[in-house]
């Protein structure tokens, strides 16, 4: 049984269709609408190895905020039910990713148990037209509707490009290392029984 979902999600604010499959190659197809955000989850897909398509149409005029919101949302509702019971899964993942002059560490666990901690400081928040600081209204919604405890931490770094798509990296490395099936159990990891 593959490890995947589709997720459709309509509001007044915004359109969203995503699949998402774990045991994927890094192959991906996304419109977003905000060329910078399809670029950090272009590369999510590519460093996590997951197949991602995605076409979101939101109400860009009014900000991006809707947009990058609601596709963590969607995003981490799809990799909730690709994982279904959660059976043989590594749960943990780990990475600290360099970026130019930036160092990122993401940790997280996969545990049903949502919570982020988001420790990045910003002397500057634009990257273009997009706000570096919607990466935690991503990260947050991600988390929540995934169900990770996500810790994201800037060691150092100055440009908002290079850290924000450590993050991405980072994210999506750690997530990789927590999803993979691991050879030596095919429980569910957790003496609850239960994630």
């Amino acid at each position: 049984m593959g490890r995947d979902a589709t997720i459709e999600r309509k509001t007044k604010e915004t359109d969203i269709r995503l699949t998402f499959e774990i045991d994927g190659t890094g192959q991906y197809d996304i419109e977003t609408g905000i060329p910078f955000f399809d670029h950090m989850l272009e590369s999510f897909a590519k460093h996590g190895l997951f197949d991602l398509h995605l076409r979101a149409k939101g109400d860009l005029a009014v900000d991006l905020h809707h947009t990058v919101e609601d596709v963590g949302i969607v995003l981490g509702q799809a990799i909730r039910q690709a994982l279904g019971e959660a059976r043989g899964i590594r749960r943990y993942g780990c990475q600290v990713l360099p970026m130019a002059e930036a160092k990122v560490e993401v940790s997280l666990d996969v545990s049903n148990r949502a919570f982020l901690v988001y420790q990045v400081p910003l002397e500057n928040e634009r990257i273009g037209s997009f706000d570096a600081s919607l990466a935690e209204d991503f990260a947050y919604a991600l988390a929540q509707n995934a169900g990770l405890d996500l810790h994201v931490e800037l060691r150092y770094g100055k440009s908002p490009h290079h850290i924000v798509e450590a993050i991405f990296k980072g994210l999506a490395r750690a997530l990789r290392q927590a999803l993979e099936l691991d050879a030596r159990h095919d429980d569910v990891p957790s003496v609850k029984g239960a994630l």
